[in-house]
């Protein structure tokens, strides 16, 4: 299971770049600059949490017992797509309403967290 969280760490911090880089050199004066600012927030959140990704699948097998390591990686997952995708999204649409997506990711990132800080607890 923590192996398939490498795998998606890895590629998700690839994206990650991949975009930030589009971001700052496809985009600027095609977007507005508060758009711009939104876009580099879900490249922001998207990085952050591929290193999660990455740090749970090197310790998640530490906690025998239990699945919410695991689960936590799948809550910071849907996370990326729903809050840093929203934000993509948004920026570069200019959909408003697609920006009520992106609390539901932030709450799948603060869950993700939580679980997180009780498997490590329980552990």
């Amino acid at each position: 299971m923590f192996r398939l969280f490498i795998v998606l760490g890895s590629l998700n911090m690839f994206l990650s770049v991949a975009l930030g880089a589009f971001g700052a050199h496809g985009l600027k004066g095609k977007i507005s600059a508060d758009m711009l600012a939104v876009y580099e927030t879900g490249v922001h959140y998207h990085m952050i949490h591929a290193i999660a990704l990455l740090i749970i699948a090197f310790i998640g097998e530490k906690f025998i017992g239990t699945s919410l390591p695991a689960w936590s990686g799948w809550l910071m997952q849907i996370g990326i797509i729903l809050f840093s995708g929203s934000l993509y999204a948004l920026s570069i649409s200019g959909i408003r309403i697609l920006g009520a997506i992106t609390p539901i990711g932030g709450v799948a990132f603060l869950a993700g967290w939580v679980l997180l800080v009780i498997a490590a607890i329980k552990g």
